[in-house]
């Protein structure tokens, strides 16, 4: 059985105005690898990724996020991995020090804080159990079950080179794993990112088999 590991979305009252509201257009960059990281984010609007850039030129994709979640909280002075806008973005920047501060004494917030690190080692339990899959299908069913969220229509934010970043895939084999998937009835493809799940059930099969 396929491994899901959901939690609710933490309120977002409790960081109140602390944060500084950022328009970011389309490709442009959020924070660096080897950035200070003096802050993290919010999603308002729009969808981010968080990569690496290896020094032989590779891209290794960590995780992808939507509207209302947090990415970039780190105890670490410097960052690991790059932030980039996926689609014009809306967000809300935290001063790390300002906000930690003041979960010292609100202890609100600090469980807030508590509850958007767990959300952080979720995600990467998910990204790890999708990497551990032995089959690019086995990979792309559970990757297409991820983004569904549990209902079947799909438009994806990021492209098809971005999946297979995040997969350890090439391009051509998420292409090709589509195509095949809509060829034996799974999923119905609508342009570059639109998507159905037609038979989730057999979907779920395949991830976890």
């Amino acid at each position: 059985m396929q491994s899901h590991i959901n939690l609710p979305a933490p309120d977002v009252a409790p960081l109140g105005a602390a944060g500084t509201v950022l328009n970011v257009p389309q490709g442009a960059d959020i924070f660096s690898q080897g950035d200070a990281c003096d802050g993290f984010f919010r999603v308002v609007s729009g969808a981010v990724r968080v990569c690496r850039y290896l020094g032989d030129g590779r891209r290794l994709i960590d995780a992808f996020h939507g509207e209302e979640e947090f990415f970039g909280l780190s105890l670490d002075e410097a960052r690991l991995f790059s932030a980039e806008a996926l689609t014009d973005c809306v967000l809300v920047s935290y001063r790390r020090s300002a906000v930690l501060a003041q979960a010292e004494t609100d202890g609100v917030l600090a469980r807030q804080l508590f509850h958007i690190a767990m959300q952080g080692q979720a995600r990467a339990r998910r990204h790890a159990l999708l990497l551990s899959r032995r089959s690019a299908g086995e990979k792309m069913a559970g990757f297409l079950l991820q983004q569904a969220a549990g209902g079947r229509d799909i438009t994806l934010a990021m492209t098809r080179q971005d999946i297979g970043d995040y997969l350890g895939l090439t391009i051509e084999t998420v292409s090709r794993s589509l195509h095949q998937f809509e060829r034996q009835g799974l999923v119905t493809i609508s342009g570059n990112r639109g998507l159905c799940l037609t038979a989730p059930a057999a979907l779920e099969q395949l991830a976890a088999s």
